[in-house]
């Protein structure tokens, strides 16, 4: 089994409840790399394998503030510093007559970051997993429970992780090759 290149181990659940006990359990022994699949989001299933903080917000805002001020200072270098025109006597630099574009590119910017950054973020487009390669697997999105732990997790070893993972009482235990 050694030279046998493994990406981690699958194990299938029962119901909702046991995938929950089996990730608290996974948790706490100490796992990092690892991760639950159901039909369904499960309540504290993604407090239990520790989802990062999202960063959609972030790269949202960042984007539509960039947007907002880049509309802004390229409508005060067009109209105050590039092609300064007077009319009526009025002020070169207005910002009240900015507002609306600035808002509008704030939107745009903001809304583009979203998109752009939600396909970065997911690793979109991904059509292959290693977990695909488990032909149970194909219940995950209809009724079947999985908890996956990786082989790179540093606690990781198939002597002491596969017996851990059957004393969780699962349906099945698979090896997911990569």
């Amino acid at each position: 089994m050694s030279d046998l290149r493994i990406w981690g181990l699958l194990a299938e659940f029962d119901s909702p409840e046991s995938l929950i006990r089996a990730a608290r359990a996974v948790d706490a022994r100490g796992y990092v790399c690892f991760d639950a699949f159901s039909p369904s989001p499960l309540e504290g299933l993604s407090e239990v394998v520790r989802l990062r903080r999202p960063r959609m917000p972030r790269i949202v805002l960042i984007s539509g503030l960039s947007g907002g001020a880049s509309g802004f200072l390229l409508q005060w270098w067009i109209s105050a510093a590039a092609y300064p025109l007077d009319v009526g006597g009025r002020p070169l630099f207005s910002w009240p007559a900015f507002i609306p574009v600035t808002f509008e590119l704030t939107i745009l910017c903001a809304a583009f970051g979203a998109v752009i950054g939600m396909l970065m973020l997911n690793g979109l487009p991904a059509p292959y997993h290693p977990v695909f390669n488990v032909p149970q697997f194909r219940s995950a999105t209809t009724n079947g429970f999985f908890l996956a732990i990786e082989s790179r997790d540093k606690q990781f070893r198939m002597d002491e992780t596969l017996p851990f993972l059957e004393s969780l009482n699962p349906l099945e235990i698979n090896l997911i090759a990569p």
